[in-house]
């Protein structure tokens, strides 16, 4: 094979070729022969590597060898070698390892290990930064029933892995009996900051007898933990709606959660729209994205109330508000549009403006995009060019516009010219 010829051999086999007796070979030369080309040299050198527990990563790896004799040698000496201590070094290794093909060996050793290491012992992995080894671990612990349920809601708060956060925080709920426990492993869950985790804090207080405590989480700033609160607040024979309804007549409406308010739109009907309206004003820029998304969600959307609020001074509104108006844009006027997307706009007014002219099809979104290909802006100027490149005359549109034609050539750099032609020709102008 041309790999085999002598001039693709490394430069140490030119200079240092390893003698036929591996049996004589230091630490450093054994390494090499484990990482020989030839699978007869790799397979006796894993054999010599027992005297040196040094070599034990490369056998490691020789677990997962494309060669059978090479593979089998070193799972056996893997599996004589490795201990309690030694898998905690080489866990990340052999974890990694697993990923690849023939690789599930070494990681079943690996759990055959570390099912009889200690608590603190497995403390190590936990703070490992591979998360494949994190998750290894907190699952050999749960198996094991090595952490208390506290630890378990504490490692679903604050570790950042969804996985692993799904893991201790059913693990943990599994686990609570009695009410000490509620109390050390209820609260860390609902303070966490990843929804998941307050939701199923929320889950337990239901478990915990303690329903009413649910319902500030009515509010919560995500929807899968106000849907939590919701639920069981239902069970204990609450009223998530009107519980809703009563912020909105607190006479203080400057404490109005944002969360409060989509809320009432998930589990409220029409006529709440009433009550949303007002907030469109409000001072507080969440609450007012939250009303523009609760009368989206309500399908209450009045075009001309929403529109001012595409100038609004908060990003978050203005992208709820050209949300909102997605299906209304062709009954906005288009210069008004064309004028909220000039470069001495915000951003966001622009990127919002652009969005609904974009939705109207035709040659008004055509004309735009077009004049966003220069833009300064690199994100707007690329969203201008994908416009551009999907465009297509509408239906009820004019054939052969001049401006069209006009629009097309200024852009033709973005097509192939077998796709500009094609383009050309559905508008009915010239090339």
């Amino acid at each position: 094979m041309a790999w085999q010829r002598p001039q693709y051999l490394p430069g140490w086999e030119h200079f240092a070729p390893l003698p036929a007796d591996l049996t004589q070979l230091g630490e450093s030369r054994l390494a090499l022969a484990l990482c020989h080309r030839d699978g007869r040299i790799r397979q006796e050198a894993v054999r010599q590597s027992v005297r040196y527990p040094g070599l034990l990563p490369l056998v490691v790896i020789r677990c997962a060898d494309w060669v059978a004799p090479v593979r089998e040698h070193a799972r056996r000496l893997l599996s004589e070698s490795l201990n309690v201590d030694s898998a905690l070094d080489l866990g990340p290794l052999i974890l990694r390892v697993g990923r690849r093909d023939r690789g599930a060996f070494g990681v079943d050793v690996l759990g055959q290990i570390l099912r009889h290491a200690s608590h603190g012992q497995l403390a190590v992995l936990f703070a490992d930064p591979d998360l494949i080894v994190r998750r290894f671990a907190y699952r050999l612990a749960i198996e094991g029933r090595l952490l208390h349920p506290a630890e378990l809601a504490r490692a679903a708060a604050r570790d950042e892995d969804t996985v692993v956060q799904d893991l201790c925080a059913t693990a943990a709920l599994t686990a609570m009996k009695d009410e000490d426990v509620h109390e050390s492993v209820v609260p860390p869950l609902l303070s966490a900051r990843n929804p998941r985790v307050r939701s199923a804090g929320v889950t337990a207080l239901r478990r915990a007898g303690r329903s009413k405590q649910a319902e500030p989480y009515l509010s919560d700033r995500s929807a899968l933990v106000r849907a939590c609160a919701r639920y069981v607040v239902r069970q204990q024979g609450g009223d998530p709606v009107a519980w809703y309804r009563e912020r909105f007549t607190a006479p203080n409406d400057s404490e109005l959660p944002p969360g409060a308010v989509i809320g009432l739109a998930e589990c409220g009907n029409r006529a709440d729209a009433e009550l949303l309206q007002p907030l469109l004003a409000h001072r507080a820029a969440q609450v007012r994205a939250r009303a523009v998304a609760g009368l989206r969600a309500l399908d209450c959307v009045d075009v001309k109330q929403m529109r001012p609020l595409l100038d609004d001074p908060a990003a978050g509104v203005v992208r709820e508000t050209a949300a909102a108006l997605l299906p209304s844009a062709k009954q906005l006027p288009a210069d008004w549009l064309l004028e909220r997307t000039r470069s001495e706009r915000p951003r966001h007014v622009r990127v919002g403006a652009f969005r609904l002219l974009d939705a109207r099809g035709g040659i008004v979104a055509l004309r735009a995009a077009v004049d966003l290909l220069e833009d300064p802006d690199v994100k707007l100027r690329t969203w201008a060019a994908q416009s551009v490149q999907r465009w297509h005359p509408s239906p009820d549109g004019r054939r052969g516009d001049a401006e069209v034609g006009a629009l097309l050539d200024r852009s033709r750099r973005l097509f192939s010219d077998h796709v500009l032609r094609r383009r050309t020709w559905e508008a009915g102008v010239d090339a």
